[in-house]
C-alpha cells in the first residue's frame, strides 16, 4: 500500500498513520521527520540540507526527492508508504509520480482529511497542557476534572503553545489550503482523491479511512490471532 495522507495541521494525521501502519504494514514517512533526521543523522544528503538552512533558505525539491528516494529504499518501506507532508505543491507532485514510476511503485490513493476551519481552530486552540508533567487537556473537549489542576500530578501550573493561538492556527490553515489546492486536481484527474469527514471521533476516521481503501482496491493485512 502507498497512499498519501492529506489534512491541515490538527487534522490527526499522525494519529491515523500509527493506526494504517497497524492494519496495513505500510511506514509512515513524515517529510519534517524525515529531514530532521538526516541533518542529525550527519549523512551526505542531510549535511547538504543542513548547509541550505543554515543560509537561511527552503530545502529544495530536488533535495526532498533525493532524500526521499534514500527513504523509499531502506527494508521497512517493503510493505508500502504513508506520505505525510509530501507532496505539498504541484512540482513535487510530479516529481513524486516520477519517482514512484522509477522505483516500480503505485499510488494507490490520496486520503483527504476534511475539516472545518473554524472547528478547528477551536480544536487547536483550546489545547493546554501540564507544565510539570506534560499530561494534555482541551478546554471544551477535555478538561481537567478540577478546574485548574492535573488529573495526573496535582500540579497548578499548565502551558500553551505559542504556535496554538487562534491567530497562528488561522495563518498555519490558510497557508496549508493555498499550497494543497493545486496538488488535489492532479490527482482528482487521476481517480485517487478519497474525501474523509476528519471532525467525526478518532475511531469513525479510521474506519472511514480504512472503507475508502477498500473501494481503491486496498486490503489491511490478516492479522494472526
Amino acid at each position: 500500500m502507498n497512499i498519501i495522507l492529506v489534512g491541515p495541521p490538527g487534522a490527526g494525521k499522525g494519529t491515523q498513520s500509527k493506526i494504517l501502519e497497524e492494519r496495513y504494514g505500510a511506514r509512515q514517512i513524515a517529510t519534517g521527520d524525515m529531514l530532521r533526521a538526516e541533518v542529525a543523522s550527519g549523512s551526505p544528503i542531510g549535511l547538504e540540507a543542513k548547509a541550505v538552512m543554515e543560509a537561511g533558505k527552503l530545502v529544495s525539491d530536488d533535495i526532498l526527492v533525493r532524500m526521499l528516494r534514500e527513504r523509499l529504499a531502506r527494508p521497512d518501506c517493503a510493505g508500502g508508504v504513508i506520505l505525510d507532508g509530501f507532496p505539498r505543491t504541484l512540482p513535487q507532485a510530479e516529481a513524486l509520480e516520477a519517482l514512484f514510476k522509477e522505483t516500480g511503485r503505485h499510488l494507490d490513493a490520496v486520503i483527504v482529511l476534511e475539516l472545518d476551519g473554524d472547528a478547528l481552530v477551536e480544536r487547536i486552540a483550546g489545547r493546554f497542557a501540564c507544565a510539570e508533567c506534560g499530561a494534555g487537556y482541551h478546554r471544551l473537549f477535555r478538561p481537567t476534572r478540577v478546574k485548574g489542576v492535573c488529573d495526573k500530578c496535582g500540579s497548578t501550573k499548565f502551558v500553551h503553545r505559542p504556535d496554538d493561538s487562534p491567530d497562528v492556527v488561522r495563518r498555519r490553515l490558510a497557508a496549508y489550503n493555498e499550497q494543497t489546492s493545486p496538488i488535489l486536481p492532479f490527482y482528482e484527474a487521476r481517480g485517487l482523491v478519497r474525501k474523509v469527514n476528519g471532525m467525526a471521533p478518532m475511531a469513525t476516521v479510521a474506519a472511514s479511512i480504512e472503507e475508502a481503501l477498500r473501494r481503491s482496491g486496498v486490503q489491511a493485512r490478516q492479522i494472526a490471532v
